[in-house]
């Protein structure tokens, strides 16, 4: 399948700090990496792909055109993602080198009329010398695609469809109904453990012809 992303600037990762860089104490723990579009681009941003290194949490703020009074445009800085957390543990290496993709239904709001995405990286951990996040890649609503597609599916990605939407679904209640029943079976036998010698294929001792076939 092709790549459909967009095309983007991709700026050099920018350290936000306070005290001399050239200390040991002074570790930046904050990141910024700016990207844009070329020749003023504007974009209605459909996911945002990247992968991790060493970043713990993640803060997107997006740069929108809006409309004001005099029919003129302003543009303006808004939070639509909020310290998602990419590493469990900030100390461990657990995320720290994962993909992940960001979808505009995660978002605090519709990434429309997009110029600018400001992506703030933060890892608050001493162990990691260096973060930031790699392979960045911007992707832009395609609504021909996204109306065939429906607004539920256009959410998932191609391993996490359904292979079949509509037949051999069971119900949900009769699936928990019988999870439940399973659990207590299992509670049974596990509190009331059964010391009867189990047999196999024998009578009395003896076995029957045509059973002895099968073995």
């Amino acid at each position: 399948m092709a790549d459909d992303c967009i095309a983007c600037i991709i700026k050099t990762p920018v350290a936000l700090q306070s005290g001399d860089l050239k200390t040991d104490s002074a570790k930046p723990g904050v990141f910024v990496i700016e990207v844009t579009f070329p020749k003023e681009r504007i974009t209605n941003v459909r996911k945002i792909t990247f992968k991790n290194y060493y970043t713990a949490f993640l803060t997107i703020r997006l740069q929108q055109r809006v409309s004001a009074e005099s029919d003129k445009t302003l543009l303006k800085w808004k939070t639509c993602l909020r310290d998602m957390c990419l590493m469990p543990n900030p100390h461990t290496e657990n995320g720290s080198q994962d993909y992940f993709s960001i979808y505009r239904h995660q978002l605090l709001f519709e990434p429309n009329d997009v110029v600018t995405v400001r992506l703030i990286l933060r890892q608050p951990s001493p162990v990691w010398l260096n973060f930031t996040l790699e392979d960045i890649k911007v992707y832009e609503c395609n609504h021909n695609k996204d109306k065939e597609q429906g607004p539920w599916l256009s959410k998932l990605t191609p391993l996490e469809q359904p292979l079949n939407l509509s037949d051999g679904l069971p119900d949900l209640d009769m699936v928990a109904s019988s999870v439940q029943q399973m659990w207590v079976l299992t509670e049974m036998v596990q509190k009331n453990p059964t010391t009867a010698r189990v047999g196999r294929f024998d009578v009395d001792g003896s076995y029957d012809v045509n059973m002895l076939s099968y073995i």
